[in-house]
């Protein structure tokens, strides 16, 4: 039988003594203070209205320390959407461009350190209001503004390399204490603008006009582009336009295009891919229609529906026709080409009466203008032996918004 030695046991009771002590001498000694992280909040920024395309836009805002320490160093940074520019260079500001990611457009980004204590319950403001400038594309724009006490990490969206600015410094000045109210409206480290130029953007539909016999198959490319000169950017989860699409008579949808979503048989609506649209930027909607009857002078709608668009004066280009001349033979399931844009355009060619769809960016088929046009708004089409397939990623439209998105993800929010 073993037995437990003495000595063993009385060396383990020691130990349990001194481990007591240990942690009642840990115990006893003071606390370590741990400093408090910095509290800064930006005041609400003023929306700017009647801004005009090539003129000055001044954006003023206001700082606090609402913590009870003295904050060094602080980095104010900026951004703007594309209808807005930098008109000053700060010399201890960076300047980069930060794509387009998450259903956001690209954007003009300044990171400005700014090297000055920041007393606590004092408003700061800038020497001058920060300085913008209104392009030519201006019209419905945002400025973002924020501060933090650390610098803030690159954009996980890509975009330009920084470039650093060239003029005087931005700098910050004491302007009052700061009151409750105050303290109130400087909850937030980030705040927001909007910019409204006084511009316009002409949103044009072009139609299609297609032969073929009973039972064939046709395409019809109707076509929506915006001719400038501003963009146009919606709020998020809206399509930048909506375009109502009526079936000539006589004719059925064998395959819509998957921007668009059937409200009956003959009636569809489609939106655009993003709630933002460019200049000499839209959609193109492929409709394959097959011909069930032959019915003279057929002809169906396009149009534009949805959100208002106060800043298109041109009514003229805002309908357009799909006109279908059908045969009075029956071939029987022959398939006639796709509709044609009568010649060249900067968004695809056009060949032998069929058309190529051109290269898109975020879904935007690119090109400067609209295809020409025979008759109006209607584009002369021809026939071929070959039916044109329309490659297209899978797709939901948004019901009432008019707009589908493509998936896009990142690894960090940015805003």
């Amino acid at each position: 039988m073993t037995h437990t030695l003495p000595g063993r046991r009385l060396s383990r009771a020691a130990v349990g003594v001194l481990a007591a002590a240990t942690l009642t001498g840990l115990a006893s000694l003071p606390a370590v203070a741990v400093a408090a992280e910095p509290d800064l909040g930006i005041g609400p920024l003023a929306p700017v209205t009647g801004a005009q395309p090539g003129s000055g836009v001044d954006v003023p805002f206001s700082v606090l320390n609402k913590g009870t320490e003295e904050v060094g160093k602080v980095w104010v940074t900026y951004t703007v959407t594309s209808g807005l520019a930098a008109a000053d260079s700060y010399g201890n500001c960076m300047y980069s461009t930060e794509s387009s990611a998450d259903e956001e457009p690209e954007k003009a980004v300044a990171v400005c350190a700014v090297e000055q204590p920041l007393k606590p319950g004092v408003l700061y403001v800038p020497e001058q209001p920060i300085g913008l400038k209104a392009q030519d594309s201006a019209l419905y724009d945002k400025v973002r503004v924020s501060i933090d006490s650390t610098e803030p990490g690159p954009s996980d969206n890509g975009g330009t390399d920084p470039v650093p600015g060239t003029g005087a410094p931005l700098k910050l000045v004491e302007k009052a204490p700061a009151t409750d109210a105050d303290r109130a409206s400087h909850d937030e480290a980030t705040g927001y603008a909007d910019v409204t130029a006084v511009n316009t953007a002409d949103f044009a539909l072009t139609g299609a006009r297609l032969k073929g016999e009973v039972g064939d198959k046709v395409t019809a490319s109707v076509k929506f582009v915006n001719d400038g000169p501003a963009w146009v950017y919606r709020e998020l989860g809206q399509g930048a336009a909506t375009v109502d699409v009526r079936i000539p008579p006589g004719t059925s949808v064998v395959k819509a295009h998957d921007f668009c979503s059937p409200v009956t048989k003959t009636h569809y609506t489609c939106g655009t891919s993003q709630s933002w649209v460019n200049p000499g930027r839209g959609e193109t909607y492929p409709f394959v229609l097959r011909i069930d009857k032959a019915v003279e002078g057929s002809t169906g709608k396009i149009s534009f529906a949805g959100a208002s668009r106060p800043f298109d004066k041109n009514a003229a280009n805002d309908t357009a026709d799909i006109v279908i001349d059908a045969g009075a033979g029956t071939t029987g399931g022959s398939t006639s080409g796709g509709s044609s844009t009568g010649g060249s355009t900067s968004g695809g060619s056009t060949t032998g009466g069929s058309s190529t769809a051109g290269s898109t960016t975020g879904g935007s088929t690119s090109g400067g203008t609209a295809p020409q046009t025979t008759g109006g708004n209607l584009a002369a089409t021809g026939s071929s032996s070959s039916l044109p397939l329309v490659g297209a990623s899978a797709a939901a439209l948004v019901a009432g918004g008019g707009i589908f998105y493509a998936v896009r993800r990142r690894a960090a929010a940015v805003k």
